[in-house]
């Protein structure tokens, strides 16, 4: 499976947060799978740790690329594509994330229900 995270599912794995849930657990940790992070998520985890919204490790940087994640380049492809989906969700964050995810032909992995209405491509855990 090759899966793209979503920005909570990162920050969750990265912090060993009991709020990951199993299935995502499983996913993630099963070698089988291909798992991407999107320079999006980064950007949303430091934007919010600047506005005081979100406390992250000194070592967040460190933990990220001792992961086996592959980095997902953000292309305008991916910007053309989140200008076009319908509003099932607000969030800028995650609109690219489905886009980056459809355009690739990922599965996007969350915890988010709202995003599970963009199709089948996004497993909700």
């Amino acid at each position: 499976m090759r899966l793209l995270l979503d920005t909570h599912i990162v920050l969750w794995w990265l912090l060993g947060d009991k709020q990951l849930p199993l299935l995502a657990r499983k996913l993630v940790s099963d070698r089988g799978n291909t798992i991407f992070v999107s320079p999006v998520s980064i950007w949303e985890i430091r934007l919010k740790e600047s506005l005081g919204k979100l406390s992250v490790p000194a070592d967040f940087e460190l933990r990220l690329n001792a992961e086996s994640f592959e980095a997902l380049p953000l292309t305008a492809k991916h910007a053309h594509a989140a200008g076009t989906l319908p509003w099932h969700h607000r969030d800028p964050f995650d609109r690219m994330l489905v886009a980056q995810a459809q355009v690739e032909k990922l599965q996007l992995l969350t915890a988010d229900g709202v995003v599970g209405a963009y199709g089948s491509f996004v497993v909700v855990c």
